[in-house]
């Protein structure tokens, strides 16, 4: 599937600098690639890494970060901001989507709900043209909740020898 995806964005990114008179350059379609690699969220270092030790393409930090601004604007890419980290990940054909963040520690996770998918294609808006959409679900993971009951039972357990002495 990650093949398709990659051969739909490139056409897309063809299409537009080709009507734009823009050149195609190999830094370009190398940085679409290399993000096409990441199966979830990415961060712009992530990237360069890759570029850098997967693919031994060496591109500046300018480049990537002029790149990804053109594939936000062509949605071939979504920025996110999750609890003050900026993430990325390529879109695919159907961007709907909807994440679970984690308050404690930052966990990131995608779930699918038809439900909220099925509301959403049924909504309307005034004067606006829906592309897609995103929601954050913010909570607290099974890993932390799970540390956050250890950590009050030893508290209790302490208390109790305390209160003992």
């Amino acid at each position: 599937m990650k093949d398709s995806i990659k051969d739909t964005a490139r056409k897309k990114l063809d299409e537009y600098l080709a009507l734009n008179s823009m050149r195609k350059t190999s830094e370009r379609y190398h940085i679409l690639d290399a993000a096409c690699e990441f199966k979830s969220h990415f961060t712009i270092d992530e990237l360069q890494e890759k570029l850098d030790k997967e693919t031994h393409f060496k591109v500046s930090r300018a480049t990537i970060y002029n790149t990804v601004k053109l594939f936000i604007m062509l949605r071939l890419m979504v920025r996110h901001r999750f609890q003050g980290k900026t993430k990325y990940e390529v879109c695919n054909i159907t961007s709907n989507h909807c994440h679970q963040l984690c308050t404690i520690c930052g966990k990131v996770s995608e779930f699918k709900s038809p439900e909220i998918t099925s509301i959403m294609a049924d909504l309307h808006l005034k004067r606006f043209r829906t592309d897609g959409f995103t929601l954050y679900v913010y909570g607290v993971c099974s890993t932390c909740q799970a540390n956050m009951t250890r950590k009050k039972s030893a508290i209790r357990k302490q208390n109790k020898n305390t209160d003992k002495k």
